[in-house]
């Protein structure tokens, strides 16, 4: 493929303020009023880490997918559910399989309640993931889509979609996607700032310029929904659709125009960020939960647990400040897990497991928040799938911690997407919980309820690898402590 063009890093806020004034109507209320009165699809989102729920609320997660499980989710009256797949965490042929047994799952399920449903394939907001495999397993189940929408933008993430070029705020900077950190991942690497140049990258030679078609963030902030929905109506078929966004507000007028077009018989499917979702159950944003609305006990019985595995410079970043603050005036206790151990040989692993465990229980007791985290130094394998089976040797290692500590924890933290699917569906058994908020900006909260969880109703927080900035973490321990 051709060299994807280089694109500089942008002032922040001077880039936002040259923007077209953001479009004056709130459509929110109209996204609500057309999921009442049409007979709009349900959604269903497949996650690919536990993160894609960070700017939902009282609606539910599934981490399971049997047709048992996903008939009762459809009987309910909720607008849609998401399933944890965690699919990031395979290597493609593993997720090629997982995702086509869960959307033939959901293909039945739905079919025996009579519902009809809409696919969001929830993805990292840094474009990481499997792409175009999950969309293209997606369309093999349910038949083809007349376009793929692409919907990265998530604000809370400092990610944005501007003249298609979809950018990472990094401080005041907006830096190219192309050109961070996530886009040398070991496993889902990528070049091209410029979404349309990513489409050719990730599927090359499949699509033409022609199919490549954008709604752009004047049309969303001048025409408002009527022309986004015209838009969509002319949009070629078997194309992608690239959508801008630089405020919460653009995705609103989108999503707006979105269903007018799904209501005059279009039919999507989406790769999209968080935003999205939330935009298109018409849930609306709220504060982070507090300490005090969690009624977590006071005083306090037990120590909280904050499980590490992420290794982007951003935790790594996050984990230095609250050890920074907090370890050093033995506020917390600091329990770090040699990769190599794990890798050196099973014996060693399990010594090391054993270890962990008996002091993680000792200071829980002792109501010491308690940090779990692995070692800090990157370790990757000779190639791609290599590097994801050493993470998954430390994954393990991790969930089997949380399997064996019988102290009840005040509160888990699980720290980075993999982690926290697998802390939540390996270490705590849960098969569905409830997402009750956010602990943070983009940090979604769920309390699991079911009787097979262990710690059930344990406020558990999902702590992407890639949020906050690098107090967020330790303002969160120290709030809740």
């Amino acid at each position: 493929m051709s060299q994807s063009q280089q694109y500089p890093s942008l002032p922040r806020e001077a880039t936002l303020a040259q923007l077209p004034a953001e479009y004056p109507i709130d459509t929110q209320d109209q996204i609500a009023q057309i999921l009442e009165t049409s007979s709009i699809n349900r959604l269903v989102v497949l996650d690919d880490d536990p993160t894609g729920t960070q700017t939902c609320h009282d609606i539910n997660v599934l981490a399971v997918w049997d047709i048992p499980t996903l008939v009762t989710e459809f009987e309910t009256n909720s607008a849609g559910f998401f399933i944890l797949t965690n699919s990031r965490a395979l290597p493609p042929a593993e997720a090629e399989i997982l995702i086509e047994t869960i959307c033939t799952n959901v293909s039945a399920a739905a079919k025996s309640t009579g519902n009809k449903v809409d696919i969001v394939l929830r993805g990292d907001s840094t474009l990481r993931g499997h792409f175009p495999l999950e969309p293209d397993v997606a369309q093999k189940v349910f038949g083809p889509a007349d376009a793929l929408v692409l919907a990265p933008f998530f604000f809370q993430g400092g990610r944005f979609t501007i003249n298609d070029v979809h950018y990472v705020a990094e401080g005041d900077q907006l830096v190219p996607a192309g050109e961070t950190q996530f886009a040398k991942d070991a496993t889902f690497g990528y070049k091209a700032s410029n979404l349309r140049d990513y489409v050719k990258e990730k599927a090359p030679s499949r699509f033409s310029d022609a199919q490549l078609h954008s709604v752009t963030i004047n049309e969303i902030r001048k025409g408002g929904p009527d022309v986004v929905c015209e838009k969509l109506l002319s949009a070629p078929a078997g194309g992608v659709i690239i959508v801008n966004a630089a405020a919460e507000s653009d995705m609103h007028v989108f999503v707006a125009g979105l269903l007018l077009a799904e209501s005059k018989v279009k039919h999507f499917l989406y790769r999209t960020g968080a935003a999205f979702v939330s935009t298109r159950l018409a849930i609306r944003s709220k504060a982070p939960i507090t300490a005090t609305q969690l009624n977590l006990p006071s005083p306090r019985q037990t120590g909280g647990l904050i499980v590490a595995g992420s290794y982007v410079p951003k935790t790594t970043a996050q984990l230095k400040v609250l050890t920074d603050r907090r370890g050093t005036t033995s506020q917390l206790a600091i329990i770090e897990i040699k990769v190599e151990d794990l890798i050196a040989s099973p014996e060693i692993a399990a010594e090391t497991v054993a270890r962990v465990v008996q002091e993680t229980e000792t200071y829980l007791a002792a109501g010491k928040d308690t940090l779990v985290m692995t070692s800090r130094k990157l370790i990757t394998g000779a190639d791609e799938l290599s590097s994801l089976k050493i993470g998954s040797v430390v994954a393990e290692a991790l969930v089997s911690v949380l399997q064996r500590i019988e102290v009840r924890p005040r509160y888990v933290i699980a720290k980075g997407g993999i982690t926290s699917s697998d802390a939540a569906t390996k270490g705590l058994n849960v098969k569905r919980a409830l997402i009750v908020g956010q602990a943070a900006p983009g940090v979604p909260l769920w309390r699991c309820d079911e009787s097979t969880s262990r710690h059930r109703g344990v406020p558990f927080v999902v702590f992407p690898g890639n949020v906050g900035g690098e107090e967020t973490l330790c303002e969160l321990v120290e709030g809740w402590s």
